[in-house]
C-alpha cells in the first residue's frame, strides 16, 4: 500500500477493468481498488454484448481480471471511503488497509438503482423485475409485461415495452388524458391504482391499493440511480444535472472530470451506460489517461538542465 502508482483504478467492474487492461498494456504500474459489487451482479446473463450474448456477467469479470492481471495489473479488495488531489498525484483511502498514493485516478465505482420501497420488488430485481428492455425484453417477448411507471421517465419505458409484446399493462395513477390515449392507442392496458406489493413464485402478482390483483410475466420499472461517488463529493468538482439526476460532469471523450488527475468512466458518470458501453468507455479513459502521463513525462524532461541528458563516454 506504501508503493507510488502510475494509476489507481477505483472500481472493478468492466469499465474499470478496461480502462487498467489498456493501462497494463501501456507498461503502466496499476492498481485496482474493488468492491466487488457490480450493478449487474443481480443478472444471471449479459444480452447485447457482441462476442459475449448471453455469458454470465461474472464471467466477464472474472475474465477481465485474469486478462489485465497478466499485463502486471494488480488488485486489492475494498471500498474507497475518500480521494484526494495532492501536488503529485492523488490519494486514496480504503478503511482498514490505509492509502494508496498514485499519479492519476480513474473512477469507475459504477451506481444503485434505489427501487421504490414497495415489498417484494427488491427480492425479485434482475429475475422478473426488470429495468432495460433492450438487456431482457427478447427473454420475455410476447409474454404478458407490466411495467410499474414511478417517474416520468418510466412513460419512455412503457412505449418501449409495447416493442416487445402486445400485452402489456401500465400501473401509473393520475395520468393526464392525452397520455392515457396516447397509451391506449397501442392496446395497453392501464392500472390506475397504487401498487402496494408484488409477490409469486410463478407469475408475479401485482397487487394494488383497492385490492386489484394483475397477474404478469415480468414487471418492468426504473429505480432511481444513486451514484457511487461520494468518495468525490469533498472535493466539489463540476456536475450536470440529468433527467436520471446529478451526475459528475466529464469529457464525453476521456472521461476526464474537472479535477487535475481524476478521471470518471461507465455507470458512476452515464446511469444509460450497459456493458459494451462501459468497456469502450473504460478503453477511452485509459489511453487518455497514459497520453497524460506520457506528456508529463516528456514536460519533465525537457524541463531537466540540459547536462543530465548528455551522454557520457566510458574510458
Amino acid at each position: 500500500m506504501d508503493e507510488q502508482w502510475d494509476v489507481v483504478v477505483v472500481g472493478g467492474g468492466v469499465a474499470g477493468l478496461s480502462a487498467a487492461l489498456m493501462l497494463g498494456r501501456a507498461r503502466r504500474r496499476v492498481v485496482v481498488v474493488d468492491a466487488g459489487s457490480p450493478r449487474n451482479r443481480f443478472a444471471d446473463h449479459m444480452h447485447g454484448v457482441l462476442g459475449h450474448e448471453g455469458v454470465d456477467p461474472r464471467e466477464l469479470v472474472a475474465r477481465g481480471r485474469s486478462e489485465a492481471a497478466s499485463y502486471g495489473v494488480e488488485f486489492h479488495p475494498g471500498r474507497v471511503e475518500r480521494l484526494d488531489e495532492t501536488g503529485a498525484g492523488v490519494v486514496v483511502t480504503v478503511p482498514g488497509s490505509g492509502q494508496i498514493s498514485a499519479r492519476a485516478a480513474i473512477v469507475a465505482t459504477g451506481l444503485s438503482d434505489d427501487l421504490p420501497d414497495i415489498p417484494g420488488l427488491a427480492e425479485h430485481w434482475g429475475a422478473r423485475v426488470l429495468h432495460c428492455p433492450y438487456c431482457h425484453g427478447w427473454e420475455v417477448r410476447d409474454q404478458h409485461l407490466g411495467v410499474l411507471v414511478t417517474s416520468p421517465l418510466g412513460l419512455h419505458q412503457a412505449e418501449l415495452i409495447r416493442q416487445w409484446s402486445p400485452q402489456v399493462t401500465v400501473f401509473a395513477p393520475a395520468l393526464d388524458e392525452s397520455v392515457e390515449a396516447r397509451l391506449r392507442s397501442r392496446g395497453i392496458d392501464l392500472v390506475a391504482d397504487p401498487v402496494v406489493s408484488v409477490s409469486g413464485e410463478g407469475p408475479l402478482v401485482v397487487h394494488t391499493a383497492r385490492d386489484t390483483e394483475v397477474a404478469v410475466d415480468a414487471l418492468f420499472t426504473t429505480g432511481t440511480p444513486r451514484p457511487h461517488d461520494d468518495c468525490l463529493k469533498h472535493l466539489n468538482l463540476r456536475r450536470a444535472d440529468t433527467p436520471f439526476g446529478s451526475f459528475l460532469a466529464v469529457d464525453p471523450l476521456t472521461g476526464k472530470t474537472s479535477g487535475d488527475r481524476i478521471w470518471a468512466v461507465g455507470n458512476v458518470v452515464n446511469p444509460g451506460a450497459n456493458v459494451p458501453m462501459s468497456i469502450g468507455a473504460g478503453a477511452a479513459a485509459g489511453g487518455a489517461v497514459n497520453g497524460a502521463l506520457v506528456t508529463q513525462e516528456f514536460d519533465a524532461a525537457q524541463a531537466t538542465p540540459a547536462d543530465l541528458h548528455r551522454s557520457v563516454t566510458p574510458r
